[in-house]
C-alpha cells in the first residue's frame, strides 16, 4: 500500500461533497498541501483554486493600489513630480507585481513564499531619504542585496523562531490597534473635509455590526467584499462623490525612459554618493522584514490545523522573492519598497487556504486592474479602502495578538513590547523586547534557560543593535538627531 506521504496531492485530494462541512473541506486541503521548493506548481494538479480565493486576492489588489499610490505620491511630492506620474507608476508597478513575480512565484516556483507586496513603514521615511540625497534607484538595489544576505544565511527564520509568543501577540496587537485607529481617524477626516461628519460613523458601525456577525457565524472571510460593498453603497447614498476618471491604458515599460534626465523619475541613473546616502535607510527596511514575515506567518499558524506545515509560509524563501523583487523593479523603474504582503496573507488565512490558489487570481486582478484603469479609482475611494484595511488588515491583527497573550508571562512580555513601541517604533518595541524575553528578564525564564548562548544573547543583541543603529542614524529615535 501506498505511504500517505509518498502520494500526490491529487491522489489525496477529495471533494467538498465528502465533508460535512465547508470547513472540514478547507483543513484537509491544507493538510495535504504538497509543494515543490523552486519547481513546477501548476493549478489543480498540485492545488485547487476554490471561491474563498477570490476574497484575498481582491484585498490585495485593493491593497496593493493604495499601498503604491502613497508611496509613488510620497516620492513624487519630494521630487517635484506630477500626478501622471503617479498614475502611471502604479499602473507599472501592478504589473511587475502581478504580471510577474505573484503569478510566477507565489503560483508556480514556490507556493510556500508570500506575495511580495509593499513596504508600508517606509512612507513616513521617503521625506528623509530624499533630503540625504537618497536616490529611489538605490535604495531599492541595497534593500534587495541586503535582504539577500539575510535571506541566504537564513536569519529571517532564526529570529522568527527566537521571538517568543508574548512578544508576538505584542507586536501583533500594536500593530492592529495602531493601524485600526489611523484609519478611522483618517476616514473622520475625509468625512468632515466633505462636511458630511456622519458617513465615517455611520459605515464604520455598519462595518463593525456586519464583521461581528460574520465573526459569530464562522464567516469571517466575507468581511472584506461585503463590508466594502456595503460601506461604499452607504457613503455614496449619504452623499459622498464619486466618479470613474482613469481609463484603460498602460504604461511606459523602459528602464531608460524612467531613470531619465528629463524622463520618468527626472533624476537620471544614481551615482556613487547616492547610494552611499541611503544605505543606513536600507538597513531599516530590511531591518523592518522580521516582525513583518514574523505576523504573517504567526496568522497562517493561528488559522491552519496543526497538520498543516506545508502550507504555512516560508520565512527565507519569502525573503529571497521580496529581495528579487525589490531589485528587477527598482531596475524597471518602479516606486514600489516591498515586503511581505500582508493584505494578502491575513484574509487568505481566514479564508484557510493556502498561497498559490489566491496568488493566481491575485495576478489576473492586478493585470486586469492596471490595464482597464477604472477599478483602481474604485479601490482608493476612501470608503471602500478604509474599510477593506480594517478588516481586512487592522482588526484580525488585534484579534490574533489578544489570543496569543493568554498568561501572566506571554502578558508581561506582550506590554513591554507593546510599551517600547509606542517609545519609538515597531522595529525599536521587537527588538528590545525579543532580547528582554530571550535573556530571562521579562517573560518565560524556563524558555531562556533551554536556549543556547547564541540564540539567548549573542543574536538578539546583534538584532536590537544593528536596528537601534539604523534608526538612530536616519533620526527615528525621539529627541535624537539624525546621526547621517
Amino acid at each position: 500500500m501506498q505511504d500517505k506521504k509518498e502520494k500526490t496531492y491529487k491522489e489525496l485530494h477529495r471533494p467538498s461533497s465528502d465533508f460535512k462541512t465547508r470547513a472540514e473541506y478547507l483543513n484537509h486541503e491544507l493538510e495535504i498541501a504538497k509543494y515543490k521548493r523552486w519547481g513546477i506548481n501548476l493549478p489543480f494538479r498540485d492545488y485547487d483554486i476554490e471561491i474563498e480565493d477570490w476574497v484575498p486576492a481582491l484585498a490585495a489588489t485593493i491593497g496593493k493600489i493604495v499601498m503604491v499610490a502613497a508611496m509613488a505620491g510620497a516620492f513624487a511630492y519630494q521630487f517635484g513630480l506630477d500626478a501622471e506620474f503617479i498614475a502611471e507608476n502604479v499602473r507599472y508597478e501592478m504589473l511587475i507585481a502581478g504580471g510577474l513575480f505573484v503569478f510566477l512565484f507565489a503560483g508556480i516556483l514556490n507556493p510556500r513564499t508570500n506575495l511580495a507586496g509593499t513596504h508600508g513603514p517606509m512612507i513616513p521615511l521617503i521625506p528623509l531619504i530624499a533630503a540625504a540625497g537618497g536616490h529611489p534607484l538605490a535604495l531599492g538595489l541595497l534593500i534587495g542585496a541586503f535582504g539577500l544576505i539575510l535571506s541566504i544565511s537564513k536569519g529571517g527564520s532564526k529570529l522568527v523562531t527566537l521571538t517568543g509568543v508574548g512578544v508576538r501577540g505584542g507586536l501583533l496587537i500594536f500593530l492592529g490597534a495602531t493601524g485600526a485607529i489611523g484609519q478611522i481617524s483618517k476616514f473622520n477626516t475625509w468625512s468632515n473635509n466633505l462636511d458630511i461628519g456622519a458617513i465615517s460613523f455611520v459605515v464604520v458601525f455598519i462595518t463593525v455590526i456586519i464583521y461581528a456577525y460574520l465573526a459569530r457565524v464562522k464567516l469571517r472571510w466575507l468581511a472584506i467584499p461585503l463590508s466594502a460593498l456595503v460601506a461604499g453603497i452607504v457613503a455614496y447614498a449619504m452623499g459622498a462623490p464619486f466618479e470613474f476618471t482613469t481609463g484603460p491604458g498602460l504604461p511606459h515599460f523602459s528602464p531608460t525612459y524612467w531613470w531619465g534626465e528629463d524622463t520618468g523619475w527626472k533624476l537620471g541613473w544614481p551615482t556613487l554618493t547616492e547610494y552611499v546616502a541611503v544605505v543606513p535607510f536600507a538597513i531599516l527596511a530590511v531591518a523592518m522584514w522580521s516582525p513583518d514575515f514574523l505576523g504573517h506567518r504567526v496568522f497562517q499558524e493561528l488559522n491552519y490545523p496543526k497538520k498543516a506545515k506545508e502550507a504555512l509560509m516560508d520565512v527565507d524563501d519569502t525573503m529571497t522573492v521580496v529581495s528579487f523583487r525589490q531589485i528587477v523593479g527598482s531596475i524597471l523603474g518602479g516606486a514600489n519598497i516591498a515586503s511581505s504582503w500582508g493584505t494578502y496573507m491575513i484574509p487568505a488565512a481566514i479564508a484557510k487556504r493556502a498561497i498559490p490558489g489566491g496568488a493566481i487570481l491575485t495576478g489576473f486582478l492586478c493585470v486586469v486592474f492596471s490595464i482597464w484603469g477604472y477599478p483602481m479609482d474604485l479601490a482608493m475611494w476612501e470608503p471602500v479602502l478604509r474599510v477593506a484595511l480594517l478588516v481586512g488588515v487592522f482588526l484580525p491583527l488585534l484579534e490574533a495578538g489578544m489570543q496569543m497573550v493568554r498568561d501572566e508571562k506571554s502578558s508581561q512580555s506582550a506590554g513591554i513590547c507593546i510599551f517600547s513601541s509606542i517609545l519609538v517604533n515597531p522595529v525599536f518595541g521587537w527588538a528590545l523586547s525579543m532580547l528582554l524575553d530571550n535573556i530571562g528578564f521579562i517573560g518565560d525564564k524556563e524558555r531562556s534557560k533551554a536556549l543556547s548562548f547564541a540564540d539567548r544573547l549573542v543574536i538578539p543583541l546583534i538584532t536590537f543593535i544593528i536596528s537601534v543603529g539604523a534608526l538612530a542614524l536616519v533620526g527615528q529615535i525621539p529627541g535624537i538627531p539624525a546621526l547621517l
